[in-house]
């Protein structure tokens, strides 16, 4: 009796090792040519020009003066204007004008124009930060190709990609953008796969090999036969989806924005009470209680509170989506940072969806090899993905396959072949055990091998039952470590899956995951993550197939496998995994959470130095000016810290 084992090789990891000066030197430069940084800085300059000739020309420093206010405010005068007419509401952009005309009227030009400079400042950060997150969408749509070239009777024609259907073959050249997704018909590459997975090392494609829309083709011609439609491909999802994560917007920033509308409000009444009755209760002079007021409404305004939270959730999903992390929006983006248990499906999500052979078990008197060569040509005509992997074996072992003379598939048992004269079988030992008496190493190594979560196929030859054949869907890799990653971070993990028990939980051992729950349907499944949601709080739902799709969509958040996952997954989730790799999971579990930390700190942060300016205005009083600094330095400090997350 021999036992052959096959070894299972591990993945390497790559990764990228950007140039940080060069990249601050790129951002500092965008962030200069942006525009509305330009209109700031150009308000700020006009603000100094202004300055400095209104000792000798007063006249001519007003007019400088209006200019820097219309050049700094005419846009969030325009955006305030608009959401008073359309939405009959107030918010800071009218505030802020509103101050700085108001200081204007009484002669404190320069106070109005520092606070209009200020503000446009910051907006242009916040406006800066948000399309910084938009960087990676809008690389992808830049890589979207237009046309490609089909391979026709007559010859090739360049067509518009949107022209394609499954079946055309198109012939891809060197350094060209693969512009479907598909199978290669002829040829080999070295494919960059960096806008689709993330990885930074081009990957080798061959003949057979799978290839996605917006990668791109290295120094080999490639023949492709197209999969998918223009409209369904992989790289037209991954649009859809970054597209969706800029408009979704975190409960904690919904809050704020309804509750900046009402505070407004308060601002504005609050201003107008101080002017009528400040002069007859507090005995102030007309010009010291306008001031005063003008200060008030300044240093009151929630300028800094409204931008404590977008640019750090946006910048956060610019940063996972470098990284091979989409999330559909920042209100997953906040939930991922609460969660307590990590559930995964297991077939393709933990394990690699393709089961291989491990172990070969034979009778004495016969030759593993000569066992195997049978069992692949008896198996050769199924689709059956066991089938697959003894085929691909006997491949890898290099033997060549029998002629089958006879060959019939039973559904639930196994399949049944004539080769050279001879019938062999191949089955599930708990049926032919039922049919023929399985000798006593036979038992013994099928109960072995099951207990190491193995499916065990019995190998008959004629009535005798002659060696096992043990297959196993192996888990990925990255699996153990990223279950101790989260372990690390204080959260739990689970296998959710519809596999029998014994399979689950070996696979589950080997992972070195918490709970194990197996022999699920998928309605089983949506019903253990309720049960999860109950016990732990919130609960992070991994999976990859139609099955996990109700679980997905019930879990606190939905995690998909990209690269290998379903249409239907990829589409319920809330966070895609773009390169499969599981220990991105931790990894954007501590993004959210160092994202949570960053907005309770701007909040805290900025409510705080508007009630400190509040306080010192009414007790000890602030010079204009100060209270523009203070306040509107604030904002920008909320937004730097926000920006922070872009690395």
């Amino acid at each position: 009796m021999q036992a052959i084992h096959k070894s299972i090789p591990a993945a390497n990891k790559m990764a990228n090792q950007p140039n940080p000066r060069r990249n601050k030197r790129q951002t500092l430069l965008s962030l200069l040519r942006h525009k509305e940084m330009l209109q700031a800085l150009g308000s700020g300059a006009l603000m100094l020009i202004a300055w400095g000739m209104h000792g000798w020309a007063p006249l001519l420093s007003i007019i400088v003066y209006v200019i820097a206010y219309a050049v700094g405010g005419w846009g969030k005068a325009r955006d305030g204007i608009e959401t008073l007419v359309k939405d009959r509401d107030l918010d800071v952009n009218l505030l802020m004008i509103a101050a700085a005309m108001g200081a204007a009227a009484i002669g404190y030009w320069n106070e109005g124009a520092m606070l209009i400079f200020i503000f446009a400042l910051s907006g242009a950060l916040e406006s800066f930060a948000s399309e910084r997150s938009r960087k990676d969408i809008s690389a992808l749509i830049s890589l979207k190709p237009e046309t490609a070239l089909r391979i026709e009777k007559g010859g090739m024609r360049l067509v518009p990609v949107s022209e394609l259907q499954v079946g055309d073959l198109l012939l891809v050249k060197p350094g060209e953008v693969i512009p479907a997704d598909g199978v290669i018909e002829s040829g080999s590459s070295a494919v960059n796969q960096a806008s689709i997975t993330g990885e930074s090392i081009p990957v080798d494609k061959v003949a057979g090999a799978g290839v996605y829309a917006g990668t791109l083709n290295g120094e080999g011609a490639l023949y492709i036969e197209v999969t998918c439609p223009a409209e369904g491909t992989l790289f037209s999802k991954i649009i859809t989806l970054v597209e969706e994560a800029q408009s979704e917007v975190p409960t904690t920033q919904r809050f704020i924005q309804r509750f900046e509308g009402i505070y407004a409000r308060i601002v504005v009444g609050a201003t107008l009470c101080m002017i009528v009755l400040a002069p007859l209760l507090l005995g102030w002079t007309w010009e010291m209680t306008f001031y005063k007021s003008m200060v008030f409404l300044v240093v009151a305004s929630p300028c800094a509170l409204v931008s404590s939270i977008m640019p750090a959730m946006l910048s956060t999903i610019s940063n996972g989506a470098r990284k091979g992390l989409l999330f559909k929006g920042g209100a997953h983006l906040e939930n991922l940072g609460y969660a307590s248990v990590v559930a995964f499906d297991k077939t393709g999500t933990l394990t690699l969806g393709s089961p291989e052979v491990t172990d070969l078990v034979v009778e004495d008197g016969y030759e593993p090899d000569e066992v195997l060569r049978y069992c692949a040509s008896a198996e050769n005509l199924s689709d059956h993905p066991l089938a697959r992997a003894i085929v691909k074996e006997a491949g890898v072992r290099g033997l060549d396959l029998l002629p089958v003379e006879e060959m019939k598939s039973v559904a639930g048992w196994g399949i049944e072949a004539r080769i050279d004269g001879e019938v062999w079988k191949i089955g599930k030992p708990s049926v032919l055990e039922s049919e023929l008496e399985l000798p006593k190493w036979c038992k013994k190594q099928v109960l072995k091998l099951e207990s190491e979560g193995k499916t065990v196929s019995v190998v008959v030859h004629g009535e005798i039952p002659v060696g096992l054949l043990a297959l196993r869907d192996n888990i990925r890799p990255q699996a153990r470590e990223a279950v101790a990653r989260l372990r690390k971070l204080g959260i739990q993990s689970a296998v959710l899956t519809g596999d029998h028990n014994t399979t689950a939980e070996a696979i589950g051992r080997e992972a070195g995951v918490d709970q194990v729950y197996g022999d699920l349907l998928p309605t089983g499944k949506v019903e253990h993550v309720k049960a999860l949601r109950e016990k732990y709080g919130h609960v992070v739902m991994v999976g990859d197939g139609v099955n996990d799709a109700p679980a997905l969509a019930t879990a606190s958040v939905g995690v998909a496998m990209g690269a290998s996952g379903s249409g239907t997954a990829l589409e319920v989730a809330d966070v895609v995994l773009m390169n499969d790799d599981l220990e991105r999971i931790a990894e954007a579990i501590t993004l959210s959470r160092r994202a949570r930390r960053i907005v309770k700190m701007n909040i805290v942060f900025a409510i705080s130095v508007i009630l400190l300016l509040i306080a010192g205005n009414f007790v000890q009083g602030i010079p204009l000016p100060l209270g523009v600094i203070g306040h509107e330095g604030s904002t920008i400090l909320v937004i730097l810290n926000g920006l922070r997350l872009l690395r």
